[in-house]
């Protein structure tokens, strides 16, 4: 299933043993990532320091690796988009929609036996987690 500029070898190791349904979590710099997701799953830090790497940078090699079916991302209680949505539309597949879980309902969503990787990040916004579902290879 791979096709990628990607060097770093979780990441590949993880995409690559992933298929049909598994999940990827690409987190921000506030998720509890030590215990917000299954302890089987996972996990490579790229968060050296705030802003580094942001999940756009992770989020556009990600996307060009692996095909992707579906997209959610956390949003506060209000349900309003956070800042982070229009690059998330520009780095997904044409048209594909991203849903909007609240955080709680994020948290449990991402704590499911799919989740194949664990992507923690520096991204420095809030609300700006995102959980991509892969699709099916096109041959």
């Amino acid at each position: 299933m791979i096709n990628t500029e990607i060097i770093h070898p979780e990441i590949l190791k993880a995409l690559a043993g992933a298929g049909h349904g598994s999940t990827v979590l690409i987190a921000d710099g506030n998720y509890p990532v030590s215990t917000g997701a299954p302890s089987e799953a996972p996990r490579v830090y790229l968060n050296l320091a705030p802003g580094l790497l942001g999940i756009p940078d992770v989020l556009k090699h990600v996307a060009a690796a692996v095909p992707i079916e579906a997209a959610a991302a956390i949003v506060p209680d209000d349900g309003s988009e956070p800042s982070i949505f229009p690059q998330y539309r520009e780095l997904l597949p044409s048209g594909l929609e991203i849903g909007k879980i609240k955080r709680f309902d994020f948290y449990d969503a991402v704590n499911k036996p799919s989740l194949a990787l664990v992507i923690a990040t520096g991204e420095k916004r809030t609300y700006a987690c995102i959980l991509l579902t892969i699709g099916v290879r096109k041959f």
